[in-house]
Formats: structure tokens, sequence, C-alpha cells
């Protein structure tokens, strides 16, 4: 976020700026919109990981397109392309953990469960879904979070409705806090984690902001690219998904397979 280079969307600039307290130096466009990068066209979609996050795609001087993506929740808008360059957050087929579905009914019942319930979700992406997801049940009233995951939600979704202060008085409410935050409430509130991880000490609802393993190999043969480089996360999981789709006969590379980027002759 500090180099003139970076490019993001507006939404996610303001993201960073409140994340970080520090000033986004880069260029900004419209979630949708293109901008011009050295006399280039790079066009914006969402990947709907968070609010405001965007895939890039751009046609080089030979005609052929080029897809970058971050983190995908939903790849319904991604153009068709000629290289994909994306994740593999849940990429690993033989992974259990790795296949997954939105369990949005275990999320309703716990919300209207009688008393207090504290949702733990990251502050950036998680939170912000959580209150979509909460204001989508039905549930009007006040939502309890800390100051910087309240001006980030505020900031990311227009029909956030009221967020309130962890020490509002709203003592019979819906709270959502940071995972590792939920034992500093009251200890006879309900909790769950928002999370496809089962490493946590709380009841575990399955709400993810990524793609499963079945939805990523969806999504590259939607695209349908003549090649896909994974590159992210770090660990094995870009490896074990790039393996995957070459058994399925889909051309694929991994990031820890590219050791030749800069040589002597770029330099």
């Amino acid at each position: 976020m500090l180099s003139p280079n970076a490019v993001c969307t507006e939404k996610t600039a303001v993201a960073l700026e409140i994340r970080h307290d520090r000033k986004y130096a880069g260029s900004m466009c419209r979630l949708g919109d293109g901008i011009d990068i050295e006399g280039t066209t790079v066009k914006t979609f969402p990947t709907e990981h968070t609010a405001g996050a965007s895939a890039f795609y751009w046609e080089n001087d030979v005609g052929t397109r080029i897809l970058v993506t971050g983190d995908v929740k939903d790849a319904s808008s991604l153009p068709p392309c000629d290289v994909l360059i994306t994740e593999a957050n849940y990429g690993d087929p033989a992974d259990p953990s790795c296949h997954f579905a939105d369990d949005l009914e275990g999320m309703k019942s716990a919300l209207f469960e009688k008393g207090p319930v504290a949702f733990g979700a990251y502050e950036f992406g998680k939170a912000q879904r959580a209150v979509e997801l909460i204001r989508g049940f039905g549930y009007d009233g006040a939502i309890c979070m800390e100051a910087r995951t309240r001006a980030l939600t505020r900031s990311m979704l227009e029909d956030a409705g009221e967020l309130v202060g962890l020490d509002s008085g709203e003592d019979d409410g819906v709270f959502i806090v940071a995972p590792w935050d939920l034992d500093k409430l009251p200890w006879n509130m309900k909790k769950y984690v928002l999370s496809c991880r089962m490493d946590y000490p709380y009841p575990t609802i399955r709400i993810s902001d990524h793609l499963d393993a079945c939805g990523l190999e969806d999504m590259v043969r939607k695209l349908s690219p003549e090649v896909t480089l994974v590159y992210h996360p770090g660990g094995n999981r870009p490896s074990k998904f790039s393996k995957h789709l070459n058994s399925i006969g889909i051309d694929s590379i991994s990031i820890d397979q590219i050791g030749n980027v800069l040589s002597n002759e770029f330099i």
C-alpha cells in the first residue's frame, strides 16, 4: 500500500488505511471499472472474498488474456482467460477440511437462540460477511464490535445497520469479535467461531470467505485457461492443487516450480 505503483479498488484502499493507520499511496478504481497502467487497460472483476475484492484482467500485446485473482469466494463474474494466476487456500482435494459448504442454517439458529451470542470472525472480510448474513437473517438490532472492526464494516458495507462498541451496555445482544477475543466476553454468553478450521476451543460454524477444493476446480474449468499458475498461500496447498489440475488434464504449475523469474538479461 506504500508503493505509488500499487493498484486496488476504492473500498480496499480505505480498508488498508483503517487497518494499518497509514495513507494508501497507489492508484484506485471502482470495482467493475478499468484502469490504465502504462498504456494497458486493466479491468476489475469482483471475487467476493471481501467487499471490494477484485481480480485483474488484461490482454498483452499479442492478445493473451491474463487473469490474476487474490482469494476467491465467488467466481461467477470472472471472465474466461488464457493464463489464470490464482489461489488455493483450500486446494488440496485429498484433505477433508478442503471440502465444505457454508452452514447458513447453523448460523441463523445460533443467532436466534435465547440470550446473547458472540461470533468469532476476523476483523477484515469475515466480520463484514457476518454482518451481511446477520442482517439478511432478519436481525435488525445493534451489533457490538470493537472500534476498528466497526470502522472497517461501515466503510465496506452500504447497509450495516446499527453498530456499537463492546462497552455499549448491550449485554443481551449480538457480538462479533476476533476468535481469540471470545474468551474476554462473559462466560455465560454463547460463543461460536465462523470458520472452516476446527482447531478452536469453541464450537465452529462453517462460514468461509473462500472457495473449497471443488469450487476452485469448477472455477478453473469455467475460465478454461491454457495454463493455471497457483501462487498462494504458503505451504504445500498450491503445489497440491496444481498437481490435481494436471491429473485431470488441465495444464498447471505452482509457484514453487518457478525458479528463473529473474536473470541477468532482465536486470
